[in-house]
């Protein structure tokens, strides 16, 4: 992440946090439905501020897949490179994305609750 984009997170994180202030404020001493509104509109800036995290990482992989490209790389088979070490274990890739393998790090441990 570049330094604009972090002082874009610490302004999304004030933005929010102020918002979340007003929101306590609001439900202490004004009508209910504002305190909801203003607790809505503090969930917005956290959005924003996954959303330069993704642009961030997205970034990281571009300039990747520039370096590899210019090491003499065809920039197709970089482009597949990249999706193959990037994907997640065999058993959801042949399940369509419904299960994935114990050893699997994206898998989430099925808890013993019914669903």
């Amino acid at each position: 992440m570049n330094c604009s984009s972090r002082l874009l997170c610490a302004l999304y994180v004030a933005t929010s946090a102020g918002l979340a202030w007003t929101s306590v404020l609001t439900f202490r001493f004004g009508p209910l439905w504002a305190a909801c509104l203003f607790a809505a509109a503090s969930v917005v800036p956290v959005i924003a501020v996954v959303r330069e995290t993704v642009i961030a990482d997205q970034r990281r992989w571009l300039l990747e897949l520039v370096a590899r490209a210019r090491r003499g790389d065809d920039a197709a088979e970089a482009i597949v490179r990249a999706e193959l070490d990037s994907a997640c274990c065999e058993r959801w890739w042949t399940s369509l994305g419904s299960e994935h393998d114990v050893t699997c790090r994206h898998g989430m441990p099925r808890s013993s609750s019914a669903a």
